[in-house]
Protein backbone atom coordinates (compact mmCIF):
# COMPACT_ATOMS: atom_id res chain seq x y z
CA UNK A 1 0.00 0.00 0.00
CA UNK A 2 3.19 2.30 0.55
CA UNK A 3 4.46 1.58 -2.98
CA UNK A 4 0.88 2.16 -4.17
CA UNK A 5 0.66 5.71 -2.66
CA UNK A 6 3.81 6.86 -4.27
CA UNK A 7 3.50 8.45 -7.39
CA UNK A 8 4.43 7.52 -10.68
CA UNK A 9 7.37 9.26 -10.50
CA UNK A 10 8.53 7.68 -7.13
CA UNK A 11 7.80 4.07 -8.44
CA UNK A 12 9.86 4.75 -11.85
CA UNK A 13 13.21 5.47 -9.28
CA UNK A 14 12.31 2.89 -6.94
CA UNK A 15 12.61 0.28 -9.75
CA UNK A 16 15.89 2.02 -11.48
CA UNK A 17 17.53 2.06 -7.82
CA UNK A 18 17.46 -1.39 -7.85
CA UNK A 19 18.26 -1.95 -11.31
CA UNK A 20 21.30 0.16 -10.55
CA UNK A 21 22.44 -2.03 -7.41
CA UNK A 22 22.25 -5.52 -9.03
CA UNK A 23 23.96 -3.63 -12.25
CA UNK A 24 26.67 -2.34 -10.18
CA UNK A 25 27.45 -5.81 -8.32
CA UNK A 26 27.67 -7.20 -11.89
CA UNK A 27 30.17 -4.81 -12.60
CA UNK A 28 31.97 -4.60 -9.85
CA UNK A 29 32.37 -8.68 -9.28
CA UNK A 30 35.42 -9.81 -11.58
CA UNK A 31 35.60 -13.45 -12.64
CA UNK A 32 38.64 -15.67 -13.37
CA UNK A 33 39.50 -18.61 -14.55
CA UNK A 34 42.81 -20.16 -16.67
CA UNK A 35 42.97 -22.74 -19.79
CA UNK A 36 44.23 -25.91 -18.07
CA UNK A 37 46.68 -28.70 -20.14
CA UNK A 38 47.47 -32.11 -18.13
CA UNK A 39 48.95 -35.29 -19.57
CA UNK A 40 46.87 -38.12 -18.93
CA UNK A 41 46.84 -40.04 -15.86
CA UNK A 42 47.94 -36.85 -14.08
CA UNK A 43 46.12 -34.03 -11.62
CA UNK A 44 44.28 -31.28 -12.51
CA UNK A 45 43.45 -27.89 -11.00
CA UNK A 46 40.79 -26.14 -12.00
CA UNK A 47 40.87 -22.27 -10.16
CA UNK A 48 37.63 -20.06 -10.02
CA UNK A 49 38.52 -16.43 -8.42
CA UNK A 50 36.21 -13.27 -7.59
CA UNK A 51 37.98 -10.07 -7.28
CA UNK A 52 35.22 -7.55 -5.07
CA UNK A 53 32.88 -10.04 -4.08
CA UNK A 54 29.69 -8.93 -2.15
CA UNK A 55 28.74 -12.22 -0.71
CA UNK A 56 27.53 -14.26 -4.23
CA UNK A 57 28.17 -17.66 -4.38
CA UNK A 58 30.54 -19.64 -6.58
CA UNK A 59 30.11 -23.26 -8.06
CA UNK A 60 31.89 -25.17 -10.92
CA UNK A 61 30.09 -26.90 -13.76
CA UNK A 62 31.32 -29.46 -15.93
CA UNK A 63 31.46 -29.90 -19.73
CA UNK A 64 27.90 -31.07 -19.34
CA UNK A 65 26.57 -28.43 -17.27
CA UNK A 66 26.81 -30.48 -13.74
CA UNK A 67 27.36 -29.12 -10.65
CA UNK A 68 30.73 -30.23 -9.13
CA UNK A 69 30.83 -27.80 -6.21
CA UNK A 70 28.02 -25.69 -5.13
CA UNK A 71 30.47 -23.30 -2.75
CA UNK A 72 32.35 -26.20 -0.37
CA UNK A 73 29.89 -28.75 -1.36
CA UNK A 74 30.27 -31.56 -4.08
CA UNK A 75 26.62 -32.52 -5.80
CA UNK A 76 28.59 -34.49 -7.87
CA UNK A 77 29.61 -37.84 -6.75
CA UNK A 78 33.09 -38.18 -8.49
CA UNK A 79 35.62 -38.51 -6.23
CA UNK A 80 38.27 -37.51 -7.92
CA UNK A 81 37.41 -33.85 -7.92
CA UNK A 82 37.92 -33.00 -4.31
CA UNK A 83 38.08 -29.23 -2.63
CA UNK A 84 41.35 -27.72 -2.37
CA UNK A 85 40.52 -24.45 -1.42
CA UNK A 86 37.26 -22.33 -0.87
CA UNK A 87 36.69 -18.92 0.42
CA UNK A 88 34.59 -15.90 -0.61
CA UNK A 89 36.95 -14.74 -3.81
CA UNK A 90 38.21 -18.39 -4.68
CA UNK A 91 37.40 -22.12 -5.52
CA UNK A 92 39.47 -24.32 -6.30
CA UNK A 93 39.22 -28.30 -7.22
CA UNK A 94 41.50 -30.88 -7.98
CA UNK A 95 40.50 -33.37 -10.43
CA UNK A 96 42.65 -36.23 -10.28
CA UNK A 97 43.36 -39.56 -12.74
CA UNK A 98 42.78 -37.18 -15.50
CA UNK A 99 41.53 -39.38 -18.70
CA UNK A 100 40.75 -38.22 -22.32
CA UNK A 101 37.41 -38.14 -21.68
CA UNK A 102 37.34 -35.31 -19.06
CA UNK A 103 38.68 -32.86 -21.66
CA UNK A 104 36.13 -30.08 -22.54
CA UNK A 105 35.04 -26.66 -21.13
CA UNK A 106 34.60 -26.43 -17.20
CA UNK A 107 32.67 -23.15 -15.88
CA UNK A 108 32.98 -21.03 -13.14
CA UNK A 109 30.07 -19.30 -12.20
CA UNK A 110 29.01 -16.08 -10.23
CA UNK A 111 25.92 -16.04 -8.44
CA UNK A 112 24.36 -12.56 -9.17
CA UNK A 113 21.94 -10.96 -11.52
CA UNK A 114 22.18 -11.72 -14.57
CA UNK A 115 24.65 -14.41 -13.26
CA UNK A 116 28.21 -14.31 -14.44
CA UNK A 117 30.20 -17.21 -16.25
CA UNK A 118 34.03 -17.85 -16.95
CA UNK A 119 35.47 -20.81 -18.70
CA UNK A 120 38.74 -23.12 -18.19
CA UNK A 121 39.41 -25.32 -20.95
CA UNK A 122 41.22 -28.49 -19.88
CA UNK A 123 42.98 -30.07 -22.82
CA UNK A 124 44.68 -33.76 -22.01
CA UNK A 125 48.04 -34.92 -23.15
CA UNK A 126 48.57 -38.12 -24.29
CA UNK A 127 52.34 -38.82 -24.70
CA UNK A 128 53.62 -41.32 -27.53
CA UNK A 129 55.21 -45.12 -26.85
CA UNK A 130 58.63 -45.75 -26.71
CA UNK A 131 59.90 -44.24 -30.16
CA UNK A 132 60.59 -47.73 -32.65
CA UNK A 133 64.20 -47.06 -34.51
CA UNK A 134 64.48 -49.48 -36.87
CA UNK A 135 66.92 -49.47 -40.20
CA UNK A 136 66.95 -50.97 -43.47
CA UNK A 137 70.25 -52.61 -42.99
CA UNK A 138 72.40 -53.53 -39.99
CA UNK A 139 76.04 -53.34 -41.60
CA UNK A 140 76.35 -50.67 -44.86
CA UNK A 141 78.94 -50.29 -46.97
CA UNK A 142 80.72 -46.90 -47.38
CA UNK A 143 79.59 -45.15 -50.26
CA UNK A 144 76.01 -46.67 -50.20
CA UNK A 145 73.05 -44.94 -48.97
CA UNK A 146 70.37 -46.55 -45.94
CA UNK A 147 67.10 -45.82 -44.69
CA UNK A 148 66.42 -45.66 -41.04
CA UNK A 149 62.75 -45.32 -39.59
CA UNK A 150 61.88 -43.39 -36.56
CA UNK A 151 57.92 -44.09 -35.15
CA UNK A 152 56.25 -42.70 -32.52
CA UNK A 153 52.70 -44.23 -31.92
CA UNK A 154 49.53 -42.86 -30.28
CA UNK A 155 49.88 -39.61 -28.82
CA UNK A 156 47.66 -36.65 -28.67
CA UNK A 157 48.52 -33.72 -30.22
CA UNK A 158 51.11 -35.39 -33.19
CA UNK A 159 54.46 -35.81 -31.93
CA UNK A 160 57.58 -34.13 -33.96
CA UNK A 161 60.80 -36.26 -34.98
CA UNK A 162 63.87 -34.47 -35.04
CA UNK A 163 67.37 -35.95 -36.38
CA UNK A 164 70.70 -35.87 -35.19
CA UNK A 165 74.10 -37.38 -36.32
CA UNK A 166 76.71 -37.41 -33.68
CA UNK A 167 76.48 -33.28 -33.43
CA UNK A 168 74.87 -32.57 -36.62
CA UNK A 169 71.19 -32.49 -37.26
CA UNK A 170 69.80 -33.88 -40.37
CA UNK A 171 66.41 -33.60 -41.99
CA UNK A 172 63.71 -36.84 -42.53
CA UNK A 173 60.70 -37.10 -44.45
CA UNK A 174 57.42 -37.10 -41.85
CA UNK A 175 54.35 -39.05 -42.57
CA UNK A 176 50.93 -38.07 -39.72
CA UNK A 177 48.34 -40.97 -39.03
CA UNK A 178 45.39 -39.85 -37.34
CA UNK A 179 43.69 -42.39 -34.91
CA UNK A 180 40.82 -42.55 -32.98
CA UNK A 181 40.01 -39.88 -30.46
CA UNK A 182 42.10 -37.27 -31.87
CA UNK A 183 45.41 -39.49 -31.25
CA UNK A 184 48.48 -39.37 -33.77
CA UNK A 185 51.10 -41.94 -35.22
CA UNK A 186 53.81 -39.88 -36.85
CA UNK A 187 57.04 -41.64 -38.74
CA UNK A 188 60.02 -39.99 -40.00
CA UNK A 189 62.38 -41.85 -42.61
CA UNK A 190 66.06 -40.71 -42.82
CA UNK A 191 68.24 -41.54 -45.67
CA UNK A 192 71.72 -40.90 -45.43
CA UNK A 193 74.89 -42.12 -47.76
CA UNK A 194 77.72 -43.62 -45.40
CA UNK A 195 81.19 -42.96 -45.20
CA UNK A 196 84.04 -44.71 -42.97
CA UNK A 197 83.95 -41.15 -41.01
CA UNK A 198 80.54 -42.58 -39.84
CA UNK A 199 81.11 -45.61 -38.27
CA UNK A 200 80.15 -45.95 -34.91
CA UNK A 201 78.64 -42.40 -35.23
CA UNK A 202 75.44 -42.63 -33.12
CA UNK A 203 71.89 -41.46 -34.92
CA UNK A 204 69.45 -40.09 -32.68
CA UNK A 205 65.80 -40.14 -32.89
CA UNK A 206 64.14 -37.09 -30.68
CA UNK A 207 60.59 -37.04 -29.94
CA UNK A 208 59.82 -33.21 -29.03
CA UNK A 209 56.35 -33.45 -27.42
CA UNK A 210 54.60 -31.07 -24.33
CA UNK A 211 53.92 -34.37 -22.46
CA UNK A 212 57.42 -35.43 -22.27
CA UNK A 213 60.92 -34.37 -22.52
CA UNK A 214 64.38 -35.66 -23.96
CA UNK A 215 62.47 -38.53 -25.82
CA UNK A 216 65.05 -40.30 -28.01
CA UNK A 217 66.30 -43.50 -29.10
CA UNK A 218 69.19 -44.17 -30.67
CA UNK A 219 71.25 -47.00 -32.98
CA UNK A 220 75.09 -46.64 -33.89
CA UNK A 221 76.26 -46.65 -37.35
CA UNK A 222 78.39 -50.22 -38.43
CA UNK A 223 79.98 -49.00 -41.79
CA UNK A 224 82.38 -51.36 -44.07
CA UNK A 225 85.06 -50.01 -45.84
CA UNK A 226 87.92 -50.86 -47.95
CA UNK A 227 91.91 -50.82 -46.70
CA UNK A 228 93.78 -47.91 -45.58
CA UNK A 229 97.76 -49.18 -45.69
CA UNK A 230 100.61 -47.72 -45.28
CA UNK A 231 104.72 -48.55 -46.70
CA UNK A 232 107.10 -48.16 -43.18
CA UNK A 233 110.49 -48.62 -43.56
CA UNK A 234 112.11 -50.39 -40.97
CA UNK A 235 115.71 -50.79 -41.86
CA UNK A 236 117.74 -48.38 -43.22
CA UNK A 237 116.93 -45.16 -41.48
CA UNK A 238 118.75 -43.14 -44.17
CA UNK A 239 120.01 -43.66 -47.83
CA UNK A 240 119.38 -47.13 -49.11
CA UNK A 241 123.43 -48.07 -50.04
CA UNK A 242 124.58 -50.88 -52.08
CA UNK A 243 125.38 -53.83 -50.35
CA UNK A 244 122.85 -53.36 -47.86
CA UNK A 245 119.21 -54.63 -46.76
CA UNK A 246 115.94 -53.67 -47.40
CA UNK A 247 113.38 -54.11 -44.55
CA UNK A 248 109.28 -52.98 -45.32
CA UNK A 249 106.35 -53.69 -43.69
CA UNK A 250 102.89 -52.90 -45.18
CA UNK A 251 100.61 -51.50 -42.72
CA UNK A 252 96.86 -51.97 -43.63
CA UNK A 253 93.46 -51.68 -41.62
CA UNK A 254 89.83 -51.72 -42.83
CA UNK A 255 86.50 -53.03 -41.88
CA UNK A 256 86.11 -56.04 -42.30
CA UNK A 257 90.38 -56.60 -41.62
CA UNK A 258 92.01 -57.34 -44.73
CA UNK A 259 92.35 -60.80 -45.84
CA UNK A 260 95.08 -60.33 -48.41
CA UNK A 261 98.16 -58.14 -48.67
CA UNK A 262 100.38 -58.36 -51.78
CA UNK A 263 103.97 -57.16 -52.86
CA UNK A 264 104.64 -57.07 -56.21
CA UNK A 265 107.02 -54.70 -58.40
CA UNK A 266 105.67 -52.02 -61.10
CA UNK A 267 106.37 -52.61 -64.35
CA UNK A 268 109.14 -54.82 -63.78
CA UNK A 269 110.37 -58.13 -62.06
CA UNK A 270 110.20 -58.75 -58.60
CA UNK A 271 114.06 -59.55 -57.15
CA UNK A 272 114.54 -63.63 -57.72
CA UNK A 273 115.98 -63.16 -53.83
CA UNK A 274 113.45 -60.93 -52.00
CA UNK A 275 111.86 -62.43 -48.63
CA UNK A 276 107.93 -61.88 -48.16
CA UNK A 277 106.77 -62.95 -44.67
CA UNK A 278 103.40 -62.08 -44.17
CA UNK A 279 103.15 -58.28 -44.61
CA UNK A 280 106.99 -57.89 -44.65
CA UNK A 281 108.95 -57.06 -47.56
CA UNK A 282 112.83 -58.07 -47.15
CA UNK A 283 116.10 -57.50 -50.08
CA UNK A 284 119.83 -58.12 -49.00
CA UNK A 285 122.56 -56.96 -50.88
CA UNK A 286 121.03 -54.26 -52.74
CA UNK A 287 122.33 -52.87 -56.00
CA UNK A 288 121.11 -50.67 -58.39
CA UNK A 289 119.20 -53.32 -60.71
CA UNK A 290 117.14 -52.83 -58.06
CA UNK A 291 115.47 -49.43 -58.62
CA UNK A 292 112.17 -48.87 -58.89
CA UNK A 293 108.70 -49.07 -57.38
CA UNK A 294 107.09 -51.45 -54.87
CA UNK A 295 103.51 -51.70 -54.30
CA UNK A 296 102.07 -53.41 -51.33
CA UNK A 297 98.02 -54.07 -52.35
CA UNK A 298 95.29 -54.86 -49.45
CA UNK A 299 92.10 -56.18 -49.93
CA UNK A 300 89.19 -57.27 -48.27
CA UNK A 301 85.04 -57.71 -48.89
CA UNK A 302 84.88 -53.95 -49.82
CA UNK A 303 87.60 -53.62 -51.92
CA UNK A 304 91.27 -53.16 -52.47
CA UNK A 305 93.64 -50.24 -51.58
CA UNK A 306 97.28 -49.77 -52.04
CA UNK A 307 100.78 -48.16 -51.35
CA UNK A 308 103.66 -47.48 -53.23
CA UNK A 309 107.64 -47.32 -51.99
CA UNK A 310 110.35 -45.87 -54.69
CA UNK A 311 113.57 -47.80 -53.85
CA UNK A 312 116.55 -45.71 -55.11
CA UNK A 313 120.27 -47.38 -54.36
CA UNK A 314 123.06 -44.79 -53.48
CA UNK A 315 126.72 -45.47 -54.30
CA UNK A 316 128.27 -46.68 -50.97
CA UNK A 317 130.67 -43.42 -50.85
CA UNK A 318 127.33 -41.26 -51.77
CA UNK A 319 127.03 -39.07 -48.01
CA UNK A 320 124.45 -36.64 -49.85
CA UNK A 321 121.28 -36.92 -47.54
CA UNK A 322 118.35 -38.16 -50.41
CA UNK A 323 115.64 -35.67 -51.97
CA UNK A 324 113.14 -34.18 -49.58
CA UNK A 325 110.78 -36.65 -48.06
CA UNK A 326 108.00 -35.41 -50.18
CA UNK A 327 109.85 -36.12 -53.22
CA UNK A 328 110.98 -39.14 -51.92
CA UNK A 329 107.77 -40.74 -50.67
CA UNK A 330 105.46 -38.65 -52.79
CA UNK A 331 104.29 -42.22 -54.08
CA UNK A 332 103.96 -43.83 -50.58
CA UNK A 333 100.34 -42.09 -49.60
CA UNK A 334 97.75 -44.83 -49.48
CA UNK A 335 95.75 -44.78 -52.62
CA UNK A 336 92.13 -45.92 -51.37
CA UNK A 337 90.56 -44.92 -54.68
CA UNK A 338 92.90 -47.49 -56.02
CA UNK A 339 94.11 -44.78 -58.93
CA UNK A 340 97.79 -44.87 -59.72
CA UNK A 341 100.59 -42.12 -59.30
CA UNK A 342 101.22 -40.87 -62.31
CA UNK A 343 104.70 -38.70 -63.24
CA UNK A 344 103.79 -35.75 -64.99
CA UNK A 345 105.62 -36.43 -68.02
CA UNK A 346 103.58 -33.26 -69.87
CA UNK A 347 105.50 -30.68 -67.87
CA UNK A 348 108.94 -32.52 -68.70
CA UNK A 349 108.47 -32.94 -72.53
CA UNK A 350 107.75 -29.08 -72.10
CA UNK A 351 110.87 -28.36 -70.56
CA UNK A 352 112.79 -30.57 -73.03
CA UNK A 353 110.73 -28.55 -76.09
CA UNK A 354 112.03 -25.32 -74.63
CA UNK A 355 115.57 -26.30 -74.38
CA UNK A 356 115.62 -27.79 -78.44
CA UNK A 357 113.65 -23.99 -79.29
CA UNK A 358 116.27 -22.54 -77.96
CA UNK A 359 119.68 -24.65 -79.49
CA UNK A 360 117.70 -24.46 -82.47
CA UNK A 361 117.08 -20.87 -82.46
CA UNK A 362 121.25 -19.85 -81.49
CA UNK A 363 122.12 -22.49 -84.45
CA UNK A 364 120.25 -20.29 -87.06
CA UNK A 365 121.49 -17.08 -85.65
CA UNK A 366 125.16 -18.09 -85.90
CA UNK A 367 124.83 -19.02 -89.07
CA UNK A 368 123.37 -16.49 -90.45
CA UNK A 369 126.07 -14.50 -89.15
CA UNK A 370 129.10 -16.94 -90.56
CA UNK A 371 127.71 -16.57 -93.59
CA UNK A 372 127.44 -12.41 -93.71
CA UNK A 373 130.78 -12.12 -92.31
CA UNK A 374 132.76 -14.96 -94.68
CA UNK A 375 134.85 -13.54 -97.68
CA UNK A 376 138.51 -12.41 -99.31
CA UNK A 377 140.14 -9.56 -100.02
CA UNK A 378 143.45 -8.02 -101.03
CA UNK A 379 145.75 -5.24 -100.09
CA UNK A 380 148.02 -3.34 -102.27
CA UNK A 381 150.62 -2.49 -100.14
CA UNK A 382 153.62 0.16 -101.91
CA UNK A 383 156.76 -1.20 -101.88
CA UNK A 384 159.56 1.69 -100.79
CA UNK A 385 156.53 3.67 -98.71
CA UNK A 386 158.33 2.31 -95.59
CA UNK A 387 161.45 3.98 -96.36
CA UNK A 388 160.04 7.48 -97.96
CA UNK A 389 160.87 10.16 -96.67
CA UNK A 390 157.41 11.96 -96.93
CA UNK A 391 154.14 11.24 -97.79
CA UNK A 392 154.41 12.56 -101.28
CA UNK A 393 157.42 10.21 -102.27
CA UNK A 394 155.21 7.44 -100.56
CA UNK A 395 152.32 8.30 -103.12
CA UNK A 396 155.22 8.24 -106.52
CA UNK A 397 157.65 5.37 -105.16
CA UNK A 398 153.32 3.34 -104.74
CA UNK A 399 152.17 4.90 -108.11
CA UNK A 400 155.11 3.15 -109.36
CA UNK A 401 155.38 0.13 -107.45
CA UNK A 402 151.60 -1.01 -108.38
CA UNK A 403 152.50 -3.86 -111.10
CA UNK A 404 155.22 -5.65 -109.80
CA UNK A 405 153.94 -5.84 -106.12
CA UNK A 406 153.33 -8.91 -104.29
CA UNK A 407 149.67 -9.38 -103.72
CA UNK A 408 148.59 -10.38 -100.34
CA UNK A 409 146.09 -11.79 -99.21
CA UNK A 410 144.25 -11.75 -95.82
CA UNK A 411 141.11 -13.55 -94.68
CA UNK A 412 138.78 -12.99 -92.43
CA UNK A 413 136.18 -15.28 -90.86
Amino acid sequence: MAISGLGTHSISLFFYVIFATFLHKAQGQNLVTNNVSVVEGETAIISCQVKDNDDSVIQLLNPNRQTIYFRDVRPLKDSRFQLVNFSDNELLVSLSNVSLSDEGRYVCQLYTDPPQEAYADITVLVPPGNPILESREEIVSEGNETEITCTAMGSKPASTIKWMKGDQPLQGEATVEELYDRMFTVTSRLRLTVSKEDDGVAVICIIDHPAVKDFQAQKYLEVQYKPEVQIVVEFPEGLTREGENLELTCKANGKPQPHQINWLKVDDDFPSHAVITGSDLFIENLNKSYNGTYRCVASNLVGEAYDDYILYVYDVLTTTPPPTTTTINAFQDSRADGAPQKIDHAVIGGIVAVVVFAMLCLLIVLGRYFARHKGTYFTHEAKGADDAADADTAIINAEGGHNNSDDKKEYYI
